[in-house]
């Protein structure tokens, strides 16, 4: 781990922090922490849920330090380049929900992580931006994929082509992101969001998830069957008879997250 990348335990959920004054941007201590400790979160069968934020109000992420691409050697591009997707990729893959408070501005890399995790709230305050051709580069961590795809390809290529920032408001309209708050405030709604993910079986959690994933990657047809074989290896866990039992009793279920 690293001190630029905070991380704490507040019940079922991981709180990280993006520490890396004084714009909280990537660099290859934190994104090799946060590729390691997504890993690790994912063998934690306590956690069900993970929030990150940016220390601090005016930054979430201002995305990679531009210093580390000023001589323009290719090998240290790619050895970069493999890093933001190696963090980025272990983050949209996170067993269970997570959820980006996103507390000033986001850009490039920044933004980037807020689009590998499921759920995105922003202060109002806030602006979003994919500005990396605006210095001769383009977004490498999976933003040119991820953007197009909840945005659609209009607002996408606004973003990223012509460098337009969003505000927090035209990111809700056009849905970048699902909710909009007052300043210092997209934490609190974050974890009261995670704490809602703790009442429910983290096993079909993971299991809706690879779903909802699916359609990214095929199409109904091929996503069917998966649909009806996730619901059917639900029963091999324990977490369904303990769901399905508390409810019949009235009472709250215990999760095994197995």
């Amino acid at each position: 781990m690293t001190d630029k990348l905070r991380f704490e335990m507040k019940g079922s959920t991981a709180l990280l922090t993006i520490d890396n004054p004084s714009t909280n941007t990537w660099d290859e201590d934190n994104l090799a922490a946060l590729e390691e400790l997504i890993g690790h979160l994912n063998k934690d069968l306590n956690c069900y849920s993970l929030v990150i934020t940016g220390q601090g109000g005016g930054f979430f992420s201002a995305g990679a330090d531009l210093n580390l691409f000023a001589d323009g050697d290719a090998d240290h591009a790619r050895v970069m380049a493999d890093k933001f997707h190696g963090a980025f990729q272990a983050l949209t893959r996170f067993r269970g929900v997570s959820i980006a408070a996103i507390n000033g501005f986001a850009m490039g890399g920044g933004l980037e992580c807020a689009l590998a995790c499921d759920i995105r709230i922003a202060e109002q305050h806030a602006v979003m931006a994919l500005p990396e051709a605006t210095v001769g580069l383009l977004p490498c961590g999976l933003g040119t994929q991820h953007l197009p795809w909840l945005v659609g390809e209009g607002w996408a290529k606004r973003i990223i082509l012509c460098g337009e920032r969003v505000s927090a408001d035209t990111a809700l309209n056009i849905g970048l992101i699902g909710e909009v708050v007052d300043k210092s405030q997209s934490l609190n709604k974050a974890l009261q969001l995670a704490e809602m993910t703790g009442h429910q079986s983290p096993t079909s959690i993971s299991a809706c998830k690879r779903l909802i994933m699916a359609a990214r990657t095929g199409n109904i047809e091929s996503a069917l069957p998966l649909e009806r074989d996730e619901f059917v290896g639900l029963f091999s866990t324990a977490d369904q008879k303990e769901g399905v039992n508390a409810f019949l009793e009235k009472r709250n279920p215990i999760w095994k997250n197995a």
